[in-house]
């Protein structure tokens, strides 16, 4: 359990003492106020550490400007420290405040006689392109230092203008031509024409840049026939293509072309990465020709590397729409031909290949053209690929190299793939891997766990078939403390969660605990509980929790655990909500909130100032508060049958003239509950917007309970049930059965 907390100790502030921001800044600042050149260095070389840990706004303001002084007033080797150290940051540099300031003081560099120290002011400036892609200054210093006489400026100049092309479509229109020229003269040396090329990728702001860069790519294409030439000319005509997206079929014919006829493999493997590119960012503009053209050179070349590379390709593309398109029928001609199934022809051929990788391409082919093309008789390609996918699972399931490993992820990927598209064929895919499973090593078990957890995930009807092997298989394992065995025990545990479909039996609970208790192992234990409260199973989670309350280093991971065990307790009241039982759903609402509230006690005791857990315990508070909610909506709506509306409420309604008074008093309830709904949703809103360092599931979470768990969509109801005040009859059916939804929905 230490030595898995590690981390969590280090953020905690236990252990060594840690420094806030801004004594963490000014220990900096002093290094770089120091005499001497070792210590500014060190100084200035942590400042990325810095920002990483503390990426505020204002901090990250001060210390740039203070690297700024440093690039302006230090020697030629400080100023690389400060251009690393920019580069490192580069996604920081958006929140400097000051950037006139901070420009005006890297910019007084350029005018140094000193050409090594402009070099490394234009990388500079390059590197700061995407917050001053517009300043006209710099974009005059580049083009001037294009016709330095220095080579390392020269370098560096074309290094800015590379970064300035991408950002600004004004520096990019005006430095165009003087690429061009200076691609065509005959004074530029070869490798600097090899090095200006690139920038020509960059020149895709308008049809008219990127057409007159896409004509001297062609003209430098046929004009200089050497290997490197060509490689570099044809990968950034590519680039160029994918970036406009306008001729992206004559890019793709032309990579062909030299893919087919140029003997050279340096040229062909440049081919294949471009086409791939291609096929990864827009299948739909691949035609049915050029399909068969690139599988044509695969069925005709020799060497394992190039069919490799294009299996690669064509296992991409079977993904995507343009595997319709290979197989739709044109008009006027006949239903199938021998070539349109060259690309069967050649997956059939590599799904048994003694090359791990292109056998992998090959069933990767099979199964997309299963999963794609269903409304054809494919029984023959099924059997293909589920013999293939077995065979791949044998060989890769013995051998621990990462390349076995690799081929592995991808053969799981197809079995799932294969079970979700093809569902008569999941049985069989199953047994496969439960029969494996026995057998196999360590790493392999592990992923095909997973790929057993995304089956049972997609059909739990499955589950109940794997149960009892994955617990025999449960009980031999873990025996080892090995990170191997460890990280089994995990996914195992997790597969067997899925299968149960958050219904542990006693004596599942006893074998997972007794291997637990004989592993002894607390890191491996709190994960398990973590991944029982994630598949529903909280009754299991919450006694995990509570047998490692006991085994903490300290209060504070102390009461983090108990505030779990507490969180496990409440959901697992929740989930004794019937849909036809109305009665107990406010005696389970106020048992769970009862445990909601120990838990953010605990939670709360928790944090320290270092890591003060704000987010968890707002989010927690939102979910309190919204367990609160349901709990006085089904009172109002209960309160229907206890408080009808009186005799004389149409009466009422019609001398005061508000029509709502017919329905009595749950009117104002109603609105009451809809307006604490509506407060509720834009309370995850907030939370949404403050948690900008939190992790893009986290957020999408957040998000999800905002829309679908739906405040929004609550109040909506509660407005149309006001509005309509027949419909009331109905209401307490129609809430519990959204609180059901809501409440068990994790």
């Amino acid at each position: 359990m230490a030595a898995g907390a590690k981390s969590f100790l280090a953020d905690a502030g236990y252990g060594e003492q840690e420094l806030d921001a801004n004594s963490a800044l000014m220990e900096l600042d002093k290094g770089l106020r120091s005499g001497k050149l070792g210590e500014q260095c060190e100084a200035v070389v942590r400042f990325p550490r810095l920002f990483q840990k503390y990426p505020f706004p204002i901090l990250i303001n001060s210390a740039f400007l203070k690297l700024a002084d440093v690039f302006r007033v230090g020697n030629n080797f400080l100023r690389l420290c400060v251009l690393k150290v920019t580069q490192q940051s580069e996604k920081h540099l958006e929140k400097i405040l000051n950037v006139d300031e901070f420009v005006k003081r890297v910019f007084s560099v350029i005018h140094s006689n000193d050409p090594v120290a402009r070099a490394i002011t234009l990388r500079m400036l390059g590197s700061m392109a995407s917050i001053i892609p517009e300043r006209k200054n710099a974009h005059h210093s580049i083009r001037q230092s294009l016709d330095s006489h220095d080579n390392v400026e020269v370098e560096a100049a074309i290094f800015a203008a590379a970064n300035f092309s991408a950002q600004s479509k004004d520096f990019a229109g005006g430095i165009c031509n003087k690429i061009s020229e200076m691609i065509q003269g005959l004074a530029t040396p070869v490798d600097l024409k090899l090095k200006l090329i690139p920038i020509l990728q960059h020149m895709h702001h308008d049809a008219s840049l990127a057409s007159s860069s896409r004509q001297l790519l062609q003209q430098l294409v046929t004009s200089y026939p050497s290997t490197k030439m060509v490689i570099v000319t044809l990968h950034t005509f590519t680039l160029l293509a994918a970036s406009s997206l306008v001729d992206i079929p004559k890019q793709i014919q032309l990579l062909l072309q030299y893919l087919k006829n140029d003997p050279r493999k340096a040229v062909k493997r440049l081919a294949i990465q471009d086409l791939k590119l291609l096929a990864n960012k827009t299948p739909h503009t691949w035609s049915r020709e050029n399909i068969q053209a690139l599988c044509e050179c695969a069925l005709q070349t020799p060497y394992d590397s190039l069919k490799l590379g294009m299996l690669s390709v064509l296992s991409t593309l079977s993904g995507t729409i343009a595997i319709k398109q290979y197989f739709s029928v044109a008009p006027g001609t006949t239903a199938t031909t021998a070539r349109s199934f060259d690309l069967v022809k050649l997956a059939q051929e590599c799904c048994y290949h003694n090359n791990r990788g292109i056998a992998a391409h090959g069933v990767r082919v099979l199964t997309n053209i299963s999963a794609s093309c269903q409304e054809k008789d494919l029984l023959a390609l099924e059997q293909d690929a589920v013999f293939g996918l077995e065979s791949l699972l044998v060989l890769c399931s013995q051998d621990n190299s990462p390349g076995a490993q690799a081929t592995l992820k991808i053969a799981l990927t197809c079995m799932v793939k294969l079970a979700k598209c093809r569902p008569h064929l999941s049985q069989s895919v199953v047994e496969s891997l439960l029969t494996q499973l026995h057998n196999a090593q360590d790493a392999a078990r592990i992923l095909m766990c997973h790929c057993l957890a995304a089956i049972a995930m997609q059909l739990p009807v499955l589950g109940d078939g794997m149960l009892g092997d994955l617990m025999d298989l449960y009980k031999v394992i873990g025996r080892s403390a090995t990170d191997k065995q460890q990280e089994l025990l995990v996914s195992l545990a997790t597969v067997i969660f899925v299968a149960s479909q958050k219904a542990l039996s006693s004596e599942v609970k006893n074998v997972i605990k007794q291997q637990l208790e004989n592993v002894s192992n607390g890191w491996t234990a709190y994960r398990i509980a973590r991944q029982a409260s994630r598949m529903g199973n909280h009754d299991m989670a919450r006694e995990l929790y509570q047998s490692l309350l006991t085994q903490v280093a300290s209060e504070h991971f102390y009461f983090w655990l108990n505030s779990l065990k507490e969180f496990s307790h409440a959901e697992q009241c929740l989930t004794g909500l019937q849909e036809e039982d109305y009665s107990s759903a406010l005696s389970c609402i106020a048992e769970s909130l009862k445990s909601y509230h120990k838990g953010i006690a605990s939670l709360t005791a928790a944090s320290t100032p270092l890591n003060p857990l704000s987010f968890q315990c707002g989010f927690v508070k939102l979910r309190i508060d919204l367990l609160q909610a349901f709990s006085q909506l089904i009172c109002t709506c209960n309160s229907l049958k206890t408080s009808p509306p009186p005799a004389i409420a149409t009466t009422i309604a019609m001398t005061s003239g508000n029509d709502l008074q017919r329905c009595g008093r749950i009117s104002t309830q109603m609105k009451l509950s809809m307006e604490e709904f509506r407060n509720l949703a834009t309370r995850y809103g907030d939370l949404y917007q403050s948690s900008f360092d939190a992790d893009s599931a986290t957020l999408r979470n957040v998000e999800f309970i905002r829309q679908q768990q739906s405040c929004l969509l609550i109040s909506h109801a509660i407005e149309a049930l006001i509005l309509d005040p027949e419909s009331a009859r109905s209401t307490p059916r129609v809430e519990q059965h959204m609180l059901r939804v809501n409440m068990k929905e994790e």
